[in-house]
């Protein structure tokens, strides 16, 4: 069943749930990030805390939870540290609530930050203690001009690529994989965090209206069908400033590519999941594509 909840006329509360209530729930949310960071942290808060409420034992925010700044400058100039304020005050709130955070896209300072003055766009994973499990810095920047769309983002301007991917990490939920909106079309992340054995697959987001429309939601289910995996995608959603709207529409995906949650295009709110890694299971086993694919030479074969 499909339950809809309105809660206090901003925050709209999606909970599908299955037959057993013994599976874990994951939280994927969906937010306006704004230049105001403490305005963010108040509205992440209150995710995280409604999250808890409806049960989930993982919140996942989307890319950008921290802010979306206005421009190059204001973006560099709020950046932080992974030792900082902001990374302080979710590690409170996770031990407070017991509660695992995926916090998708978080404008981490470089190594070079003194010097060069650029940034990394890293998902950082959480425990219910607070700690920091995993950091993946995105790999893929976006930098793209879509003059018919009125679209121009150069991410490559202030941030520096990561280096690697990071191994898929344990969680309550189950084993997840990280990567970040754009991260989404190459389709070789996902499948080489699939054969590291990854059961969820995360795509924190800040897609454009434009982008949006026409690529999110297929997109996820072609990461989720392919690879035989959940797939869980925060999203920003409206204005964030006077230059900058996002598509919204957080979804869950199961492994067979069923939209199991969506948070629509245009209020706050979440939509809750339960995990179930038997469904994953016969999926993979009664089509298992992974014991079809051939070795990486034949894939290299035409090179």
């Amino acid at each position: 069943h499909l339950f809809f909840i309105k809660h206090r006329h901003i925050l709209h509360l999606f909970v599908r749930m299955t037959s057993s209530s013994s599976l874990p729930v994951a939280a994927v949310c969906q937010m306006t990030a704004t230049p105001d960071k403490e305005a963010n942290f108040s509205a992440c808060t209150r995710l995280v805390e409604q999250a808890k409420e409806g049960g989930a034992c993982m919140v996942f925010l989307p890319e950008g939870f921290d802010y979306i700044g206005s421009n190059r400058e204001e973006t560099l100039q709020l950046s932080e540290s992974l030792d900082g304020d902001i990374v302080s005050r979710y590690s409170h709130l996770a031990r407070k609530l017991d509660l695992w955070l995926s916090l998708g896209g978080f404008h981490e300072r470089g190594h070079d930050w003194k010097t060069d003055r650029r940034i990394y766009n890293s998902h950082i994973i959480m425990n219910g203690q607070g700690e920091l499990v995993s950091v993946y810095r995105k790999a893929h920047l976006f930098d793209v001009e879509l003059t018919s769309k009125a679209v121009s983002l150069k991410e490559s301007a202030f941030t520096v690529p990561g280096p690697r991917l990071v191994p898929p990490v344990q969680t309550p939920v189950g084993k997840v994989g990280l990567g970040v909106c754009y991260d989404l079309r190459f389709p070789e992340l996902s499948s080489a965090l699939r054969r590291h054995g990854a059961e969820i697959l995360t795509y924190p987001s800040a897609f454009t209206v434009a982008t949006g429309a026409a690529h999110w939601e297929v997109l996820l289910r072609a990461r989720a069908i392919e690879t035989q995996c959940f797939v869980l995608a925060a999203a920003q959603v409206g204005a964030h400033h006077a230059k900058r709207t996002s598509f919204g529409h957080a979804l869950a995906v199961d492994p067979w590519g069923e939209v199991t949650g969506d948070c629509g295009g245009s209020d706050v709110g979440l939509t809750l999941v339960q995990i179930d890694l038997q469904r994953l299971r016969d999926v993979r086993r009664d089509m298992p594509v992974q014991q079809h694919r051939r070795d990486q030479d034949f894939y290299c074969s035409l090179d």
